[in-house]
């Protein structure tokens, strides 16, 4: 079941990122990777900027997470996680598809360039990567992220 995430989720928001950020350890930058991946201020943060969190459930359990964003003139898809041992039971597809009924085109997604994984769940389902010249103008534009970050980065469009 998909569900919307409230301020009681919180702490189960920040397990299941924390969990799942972990296949990003050896892949991107060190300087780039904590522990945790997320702490609570910035979950905070992140919703205090707009993110909605929503969550694919199960026997009562949050499996995964996905956050939607409006930004000026596109939705952007956020923190899109799933729990290690949850992984390739579909959880990661069936939020992606729902956020997709309530994003306002395009939608964007942003992840690290070296977490080819998640560049080929996204191409997958319907994204297309954009060039790096592009990719540098929309992380100015709609993302408030380090330029270390941004130079590791990628972005994927959807109309």
């Amino acid at each position: 079941m998909i569900r919307a995430c409230g301020p009681g989720d919180h702490p189960v928001i920040l397990e299941i990122v924390n969990d799942a950020a972990e296949a990003y350890r050896g892949f991107i930058p060190v300087d780039r990777f904590k522990t945790p991946y997320m702490e609570e201020d910035e979950l905070d943060g992140e919703i205090r900027s707009g993110v909605q969190f929503w969550g694919w459930e199960d026997g009562g359990r949050l499996l995964g997470v996905m956050g939607i964003q409006l930004v000026k003139d596109v939705t952007l898809i956020r923190h899109a996680y799933v729990r290690t041992a949850d992984r390739r039971k579909g959880a990661g597809a069936a939020l992606l598809e729902h956020l997709l009924t309530l994003a306002r085109p395009p939608v964007l997604v942003g992840t690290w360039g070296a977490a080819t994984w998640a560049v080929r769940f996204y191409e997958k389902n319907g994204f297309r990567l954009v060039s790096p010249a592009e990719r540098d103008r929309l992380l100015r534009k709609y993302w408030l992220i380090p330029d270390r970050q941004a130079e590791t980065s990628v972005v994927l469009e959807y109309f």
